[in-house]
């Protein structure tokens, strides 16, 4: 039995507010009410495993979990790892369960959490005080949300958002986008993904519909599209891609109306792009990452690409663009010498940020922040070009670059290639191991579910002859692994365990030929 009942729970300040669930409305009401009653609110990755989970309740020194019906087994494991590890320190968090009567959920793991002693969510909400005033925070750099990054590594780290940043952040969602007072928002982004992008706090400000889905499937899209009056949303890339390749019984088209998409959280394909916009859909492309508080560029549109092909236009629209309202300072410079590259579209160097919507820091983590903050900019990561228009466009993260016999090969640049094959709906690219030039390309792709693979050799051997087409010789993957990509919740490729992969196959043999 858990030690809590609704006797015991006492108001507590500037405690960490643990919340494990998908997109239901008591998410979206954490966003308020715990950074109101002064705690901070920290979001978790319903698709992590009990042992990550329990290491972040641990490093975030957990006080309460209110946790969905769905996930309170999940959330029992993780505190069971930690009791036994902790063992004579351990003290249980205060657990709040959610109850969910949808068809997905099993009403049992309800009755079983409240058997363990957990307080039912709404049981909670009826034990507070209405008379209770709110206080906003005396400092705006106060704490108000910790979210860690989406664990495209082995080691996620805590980042550390204020006040200041949420509130600039989610009033330039509402500029960028030019969002109208009747937006209808469906929540395809995980709301534990930087605070959906401080999109919970962007509706709020213009009193916009909040449609929350509990499940992210192409049909359920096309269904709140279609019958729920949804007119915009947020999603990752590989979001797209499952909308655009869904098949026509989960497809609702044409659609009712212009449906309004932001896509961030990695680089999006323009063949995706595209396809997104010929069935109906206007994606407004920008770029941003948690330590960010999510987006915080935009692909600005120019009313001269509206006289180009539309390929053309899905190109540039790939491009991450020029800086939020809110964004003070952005840049793409030499790495050595911190200057800014010339804007040519070709040079690389990285992207770097500095301004008001950037992170306090990572949790606990000093070692971490004095790299992220050296010579006073926050350091992304992502290497990028700067074209002649002003607009950066990223090529690759820093470890992600190949280096193939002294030459440099983008591994973004690879797999936009890839996706414009008939037969691929996803690609990624990283570096193996190879005898004679050090490493080369190696291509992880998933094959549309209507081909024949039945021949793989034969598909590879297009997938090549294609490849020559299309992109320099020494770019051309020497191998190619069918199969579906490891994905983090929020989309991203976890590039870390393909690369593990690809290391394991063993270097690509010098042709004795």
């Amino acid at each position: 039995m858990l030690p809590f009942s609704i006797s015991t729970f006492q108001p507590l300040r500037r405690v960490r507010f643990n919340v494990i669930a998908p997109n239901i409305p008591a998410m979206y009401e954490a966003h308020f009410g715990v950074p109101m009653s002064g705690a901070v609110l920290n979001a978790i990755n319903i698709r992590l495993n009990a042992p990550t989970i329990s290491f972040l309740l641990e490093h975030s020194s957990s006080a309460v979990i209110i946790v969905d019906q769905e996930f309170f087994k999940l959330a029992e494991q993780a505190l069971q790892i930690l009791k036994d590890k902790t063992q004579v320190n351990f003290k249980y968090p205060h657990l709040i369960v959610v109850k969910d009567e949808s068809i997905e959920c099993e009403p049992n793991n309800l009755l079983y959490a409240l058997r363990k002693g957990a307080v039912e969510y709404e049981k909670f909400l009826e034990c507070g005080d209405p008379e209770f005033a709110w206080k906003p925070p005396q400092d705006e750099w106060q704490s108000i949300a910790l979210g860690y990054t989406s664990g495209t590594t082995s080691s996620p780290k805590g980042v550390v958002l204020h006040h200041r940043g949420a509130y600039l952040a989610a009033t330039s969602n509402v500029v960028i986008w030019n969002l109208p007072e009747e937006v209808v928002y469906l929540w395809t982004l995980p709301m534990f993904h930087c605070n959906g992008w401080c999109f919970t706090w962007t509706l709020a400000a213009i009193c916009g519909t909040n449609i929350c889905l509990r499940q992210v499937t192409a049909k359920g899209v096309y269904s709140a599209i279609a019958n729920l009056g949804a007119t915009h949303f947020c999603a990752a890339p590989v979001v797209l891609n499952s909308i655009v390749n869904a098949p026509p019984n989960d497809t609702i088209l044409p659609l009712p109306r212009v449906v309004h998409v932001m896509t961030a959280g990695a680089a999006p394909p323009p063949a995706v792009l595209f396809k997104m916009s010929q069935i109906g859909f206007r994606v407004a492309h920008t770029y941003g990452l948690s330590e960010t508080f999510g987006p915080s560029t935009i692909c600005a549109w120019k009313p001269e690409w509206d006289q180009l092909p539309p390929e053309t236009q899905a190109k540039l629209n790939a491009r991450q663009g020029v800086p939020y309202t809110a964004l003070e300072h952005l840049d793409v410079v030499d790495t050595q010498t911190m200057k800014p590259v010339p804007p040519n579209g070709t040079t690389v160097g990285e992207i770097v940020f500095r301004g008001n919507v950037v992170m306090k820091g990572y949790l606990k983590n000093p070692k971490a922040n004095s790299e992220a903050f050296a010579h006073g900019w926050f350091h992304s990561g992502d290497l990028g070009v700067k074209h002649p228009d002003g607009y950066i466009e990223i090529k690759d993260r820093s470890k992600d670059i190949i280096i193939s016999g002294g030459e440099n090969i983008s591994s973004v640049e690879v797999e936009n290639t890839l996706y414009q094959h008939p037969l691929i709906v996803e690609a990624s690219v990283v570096a193996r191991p190879d005898e004679r030039w050090g490493e080369s390309p190696c291509a992880f792709v998933t094959l549309k579910t209507a081909v024949d693979k039945s021949d793989e050799s034969k598909i590879v051997e297009d997938i090549m002859k294609f490849c020559r087409a299309n992109m320099p010789g020494y770019w051309v993957p020497k191998s190619i692994v069918f199969g579906l990509l490891p994905k983090t919740a929020t989309g991203k490729v976890q590039k870390h365990l393909l690369r593990a992969k690809a290391k394991e196959m063993g270097p690509v043999k010098t042709s004795k030929l």
